[in-house]
């Protein structure tokens, strides 16, 4: 049984816990609502670009002049999954969610033969992964440092696999985070951009554009920033769904370290009338024996 000392400075060390997790929940919801705001902002450019690259792509079809982007390598043997995670933990199971799916097609890949490497970005999937699959990793981007995700780390991840694809380093992308839908609720998501792909939209409205100087010229152009796109898009949905997790994960972390004071407050009060009741009844017998 605890002293009563131990008991107090269990108490006491609870809730300092508990004044620190308060804190996180508070910081993590302010910085929740500016994430969601920013990805729900980019959400309509992400889908406008999609409906047009996917109308292009489609008038585009087979052509032996379809660009590479698009068309692919013509093999399937080497895969390049791009991992992103957070940078920090204490985010319930965000890191652990991205990660399960991105193990689970890793292991689908090497069970078939085919060449997997891991880029990853942020540094609690490299973390994860690095016990089991760390002959595969090709690199990693550092986020630690960046305040606030912009176009431009997006741009320099973007530019990273599209150098590696030119190079002839793999012949399939995907990126692998999670989809914000609530606080409490992330998606995690495997998305293929090399070669490109679209989901169909039912727009009859394409038929009517003639573009210039041709569909091929301008798809060329327009997959680099696609990619580009989908990858910022990622990075926004993954900002929104890790403060969305650390939110809920923190208030759930408050509600228990409340629930352990009261716990250990009725065992200290307990022992401390126990204590007392056990003077009282050695005073009153020392009386008695006089």
């Amino acid at each position: 049984m605890p002293s009563l000392k131990d008991l107090k400075n269990k108490i006491t060390s609870i809730k300092n816990t508990r004044k620190i997790t308060k804190a996180m929940q508070m910081v993590a919801a302010a910085k929740l609502r500016r994430a969601q705001e920013a990805a729900e902002a980019g959400r309509p450019y992400a889908e406008r670009m999609n409906a047009v690259m996917a109308g292009l792509s489609a008038s585009v079809g087979g052509s032996t002049s379809a660009p590479r982007l698009l068309a692919g390598t013509g093999s399937n043997k080497v895969h390049l999954l791009v991992v992103m995670t957070a940078e920090r933990g204490l985010c319930g199971g965000f890191n652990s969610t991205i990660v399960r799916l991105a193990r689970v097609r890793i292991n689908a890949l090497l069970g078939q033969g085919k060449t997997v490497k891991i880029l990853t970005v942020g540094k609690k999937g490299r973390e994860q992964l690095k016990r089991d699959f760390a002959a595969h990793f090709v690199g990693h981007v550092d986020l630690s440092e960046v305040k606030r995700v912009g176009y431009v780390q997006a741009q320099a991840i973007a530019k990273d696999i599209l150098q590696r694809f030119d190079a002839g380093e793999f012949d399939v992308a995907t990126l692998f985070f999670n989809r914000f839908q609530s606080v409490i609720a992330q998606v995690p998501t495997a998305q293929q951009v090399i070669p490109a792909k679209f989901e169909a939209v039912e727009d009859t409205t394409t038929a009517l554009y003639d573009y210039e100087p041709s569909e091929e010229g301008i798809l060329a152009d327009l997959l680099p920033r696609g990619v580009a796109t989908q990858v910022f898009t990622a990075l926004l949905e993954n900002g929104a769904s890790e403060q969305g997790a650390r939110m809920s994960a923190m208030d759930n972390a408050t509600r228990n370290a409340g629930d352990m004071i009261d716990k250990y407050t009725t065992i200290y009060n307990r022992s401390r009338q126990a204590a007392i009741t056990k003077e009282l009844i050695e005073i009153i017998s020392g009386a008695e024996a006089l």
